[in-house]
């Protein structure tokens, strides 16, 4: 692979650009829902906080957005705000809300993480230090929250279980099981999709040797449901195989398909790390030692996958920039 030009790299900062203001807008619809519905205190506190973050994350990539005389883009932000609704929508409508939201905010954190990593690549690739150093900052921010989401992973989880009798706990344990059961079905989707259409060699081989991987989860997950006397739900499985599908045909319309593939696959790995998180937690509280087992197993898969997506970002940057030749 020839490597970008500065100038080549310059063409392309904008779209970069204007897509991580069309995260931070997301993130923004999400930060302001979050403290009503979050059914922890912890939890209601760090999004609070979170919220001034991200408004002035939204103010700095704007900023960046002038210097360089363009414009968010009106179709990406109404996307985006759409989605921060639905987000919202539907953690309120899942009676463990606290672990749900947690779940999801620490996924979408990482995935605000790996956009302005990428922005800040292109950016050093078309000579745009304060652009580099903005994305460079904020991403910073962004880990620093997933981490706090992170420490508050034990309360969300007793949350949850809140107004749960003791002897009702196994019960929840299987539909944790069945959330993970079709995490792992929309990961066996994606990667399938991925490889097909990741435009980087090195890309392609991680989403290959993670799917052989995630498929083993799958039978691990499987087999949890059967020792319960409980199966898949195939209405969730369903839903999230069709999601999986969906992100496929995102990423092919995209020519950068390697840079967005990879912020992506970063994002639902951290999914599947607070679902394993989550999983273990409240199979703990049930006292059911070999799902929690079976889950921490997995989650030792999930962050050596997520840890490997983070170490290809360069390559990725590279890549996109490439594709768009």
């Amino acid at each position: 692979m020839t490597p970008v030009t500065e100038t080549e790299a310059r063409e392309h900062l904008v779209t970069y650009l204007s897509d991580a203001h069309a995260i931070e807008e997301q993130a923004l619809v999400q930060m302001r829902r979050a403290p009503q519905i979050a059914g922890e205190p912890g939890l209601a506190r760090i999004f609070r906080e979170h919220e001034a973050e991200t408004a002035e994350h939204e103010r700095l990539i704007r900023g960046r957005l002038d210097a360089h005389d363009a414009e968010p883009s009106t179709v990406k932000e109404l996307i985006m705000k759409a989605g921060g609704a639905a987000f919202a929508l539907f953690a309120r409508a899942n009676p463990d809300t606290p672990g749900k939201l947690a779940a999801h905010a620490y996924s979408y954190e990482h995935l605000e993480l790996a956009s302005h990593e990428l922005l800040a690549r292109v950016a050093d690739r078309a000579g745009d230090a304060q652009t580099a150093a903005v994305a460079r900052a904020i991403a910073a921010q962004e880990r620093a929250m997933g981490e706090r989401i992170a420490a508050r992973f034990d309360a969300a989880a007793m949350a949850s279980l809140r107004d749960v009798a003791p002897e009702d706990v196994p019960a929840h344990v299987v539909t944790y099981l069945r959330d993970a059961h079709a995490l792992e079905t929309q990961a066996i989707a994606l990667l399938e999709g991925g490889e097909r259409i990741a435009g980087d060699d090195a890309l392609a081989a991680l989403m290959r040797e993670h799917l052989e991987e995630t498929r083993g989860h799958e039978h691990l997950v499987r087999e949890r449901l059967a020792a319960l006397d409980a199966k898949p739900s195939r209405v969730k499985d369903a839903a999230l195989g069709l999601g999986g599908l969906n992100w496929g045909g995102f990423f092919a319309g995209h020519p950068d398909t390697p840079g967005k593939l990879a912020a992506f696959a970063y994002a639902f790995e951290h999914l599947e790390i607070a679902g394993y998180e989550l999983l273990a937690r409240v199979a703990r509280i049930g006292a059911d030692g070999a799902t929690a087992e079976t889950a921490e197993r997995i989650l030792a898969d999930e962050r050596r996958a997520a840890r490997r997506v983070e170490a290809l970002f360069d390559h990725a940057a590279e890549a996109a920039l490439a594709a768009r030749r």
